[in-house]
């Protein structure tokens, strides 16, 4: 088991397989770290679909808009929508896309992201310098590989609940 240095900045996603241990990385993307604890605490990605996993790439989840397979579950949009909450400028920086880190996702535009984010299967170092780092997998990464894959997957996967450290 990882060892949780910040329990305030570590988030644990429970999926089907196991628990995924996240170092969120506040001092390199504060707006995008503090946008997953405000989340994690309203409950907001709990059932929250993988609505976009690549092998060999990466797993996208975060539409809390779309993708709540509990609640207004619609795969033709999941991938679509975001948060009520305001869009995140890019925080780009020196950080590699390397295999379990955790980027923004967003559309054409770099300060779009909002809720959405994705974890690299491997280093996909061709997305340095465009989409933001906030975070690496320190435990679990084995569950993350084990995501059902698709674009949409027939049958999602889901983050079943979605915490902040210091408060589970």
């Amino acid at each position: 088991m990882a060892e949780i240095k910040d329990p305030e900045n570590t988030i644990i996603i429970e999926l089907k397989d196991g628990r995924v241990v996240i170092e969120l990385l506040p001092d390199v993307a504060p707006k995008h770290a503090e946008r997953m604890k405000e989340l994690a605490r309203a409950g907001a990605y709990d059932n929250v679909a993988f609505h976009r996993v690549i092998d060999g790439f990466m797993a996208q989840t975060g539409d809390v808009q779309h993708a709540n397979m509990e609640k207004d579950y619609n795969p033709r949009r999941a991938g679509t929508g975001g948060s009520d909450k305001p869009d995140l400028p890019a925080e780009f920086s020196k950080l590699p896309h390397d295999r379990g880190t955790l980027g923004a996702a967003r559309s054409a535009n770099p300060n779009s992201a909002n809720s959405q984010f994705f974890i690299n299967f491997k280093d996909n170092h061709f997305l340095n310098g465009q989409y933001t780092v906030y975070g690496r997998v320190i435990e679990g990464m084995e569950h993350v590989d084990a995501i059902t894959k698709g674009e949409p997957p027939a049958n999602p996967d889901r983050m079943i609940s979605v915490k902040v450290a210091a408060d589970a």
